[in-house]
């Protein structure tokens, strides 16, 4: 099937609001396959991948371990029944959850716990990113049987109608706004340490007003814009919700697994969370999502099961995901991505600031963590450069480089490629990208 037939089946058959073409054809392009850090399309162009689709290829596209570890589950059970007869992956997965998140944080004495016993993780399976936020924010309800939650401006975890209260871009939620509980209470995401003063103030009052057991937040914001908080904020939310008896609720949906430099980003900071969201880089390509929090923790919110669970879904735990899931992360640790990401990202970092040294129309600003790196680029009157970045991100596709905008303006160009990348493949595309912010 050509691309021209698959987007006019879309166009046909689709709900129109999901896919954007550009009328004289040039976005987007239709996937055939894609392997390592490369993608083809239908027309069998290879393009550089710069996203990793969403963040999903940590491990690069179509590792050879994990498609293996798929393709072997699906011989032997393809489905099973998530919350009445298990299977062993489920399991198994569950147990390397709470190693790599609680029980590593435990044993890693730079990380804040609050006392030095080893504790454990216990996992909420679900399918994609949003549902795993609603299963922290459900455990975050029954733990404190208080319902306010407070979340960030720029902040984006998903789209379903719990995750949505907490999503600050009026574009996603204004449409459904008189459906909405409206729970959640939005504060100012701090840029520099010298905004956590006021943001301090801000989220005492509004525990003063409202009855509060969550604070929600990404450690980075991917969709926000690439938004690096100061050092001090993460462990400033931890003494707040420690004081007023709130979870600590981390959405490392796209920032876990290696994309900052670290397993997660919150260990950058040195704070533990009560619950941290995961997905994406979490099967390398499997629809899988997990909620994990303390075990004690979870133990005292959700009841024992007495034969049918209160939250729950036909595909919870699916056997392919649990077993793509143990093979990704067998891979994260084989080829030391969290490391690998942490050195290139210094070295992409550097590349992209040398940028604003070029004669351009718009000024630019790198920043970022790891590899989830964004350039921004604004008008000489401090106004965003939308038009500019798109233009850019266009071009370089059809010079074979895929990117994505981020922001509520469209006016950052992200790098989240996959971490197997390597600086030979990071210095073509930001040659590239330095051609077309330098041409008309």
């Amino acid at each position: 099937m050509t691309a021209r037939q698959t987007l006019q089946l879309l166009r046909d058959h689709e709900s129109r609001n999901i896919l954007f073409v550009e009328p004289d054809g040039s976005w987007p392009i239709v996937w055939e396959r894609a392997n390592g850090v490369h993608v083809w399309d239908a027309d069998g162009k290879k393009y550089l991948d710069l996203t990793a689709a969403f963040g999903v290829a940590a491990a690069g596209h179509a590792n050879p371990s994990v498609v293996r570890a798929g393709q072997k589950q699906m011989a032997k059970l393809l489905h099973a029944m998530g919350d009445v007869h298990p299977h062993a992956l489920k399991a198994q997965l569950a147990r390397e959850l709470s190693r790599v998140t609680f029980e590593r944080w435990s044993s890693l004495p730079q990380l804040k716990t609050k006392n030095s016993k080893l504790k454990t993780g216990k996992v909420i399976f679900s399918n994609s990113g949003f549902e795993a936020v609603e299963s922290a924010l459900k455990t975050a309800m029954l733990a404190t049987k208080k319902n306010g939650v407070i979340a960030f401006e720029g902040g984006y975890h998903g789209l379903g109608y719990g995750a949505l209260n907490a999503t600050h871009r009026e574009h996603f939620s204004k449409p459904f706004r008189s459906q909405l509980r409206a729970f959640g209470h939005f504060a100012k995401f701090p840029a520099a340490k010298s905004d956590l003063k006021s943001l301090e103030l801000s989220l005492r009052k509004i525990f003063q007003l409202e009855k509060i057991g969550a604070i929600l937040v990404e450690p980075v914001q991917a969709r926000g814009g690439i938004n690096i908080p100061p050092s001090q904020f993460l462990p400033l939310l931890r003494k707040l919700c420690d004081e007023h008896g709130a979870l600590l609720i981390l959405d490392e949906i796209y920032t876990g697994f290696g994309r900052t430099g670290k397993w997660f980003a919150c260990e950058h900071s040195g704070v533990i969370p009560d619950l941290i969201c995961l997905g994406k880089a979490l099967t390398g390509g499997f629809p899988l999502s997990a909620c994990v929090g303390c075990a004690d923790l979870m133990d005292a919110a959700w009841p024992a099961s007495t034969g049918e669970a209160i939250h729950t879904s036909t595909f919870l735990g699916h056997p392919v995901g649990c077993a793509m899931a143990l093979a990704q992360i067998a891979e994260i640790k084989k080829l030391k991505l969290p490391e690998r990401s942490a050195e290139l990202g210094k070295f992409l970092l550097a590349e992209l600031a040398s940028i604003k040294n070029l004669k351009l129309k718009t000024k630019t600003a790198a920043r970022g963590s790891g590899l989830m790196m964004g350039l921004e680029l604004t008008l000489p009157d401090g106004k965003p450069a939308t038009e500019a970045a798109l233009t850019a991100i266009k071009k370089l596709l059809h010079r074979g480089y895929i990117f994505l905008p981020e922001g509520e303006h469209a006016n950052v160009i992200s790098f989240t490629p996959p971490l197997t990348i390597s600086k030979a493949q990071l210095i073509k595309a930001v040659a590239e990208l330095k051609k077309v912010l330098t041409t008309d």
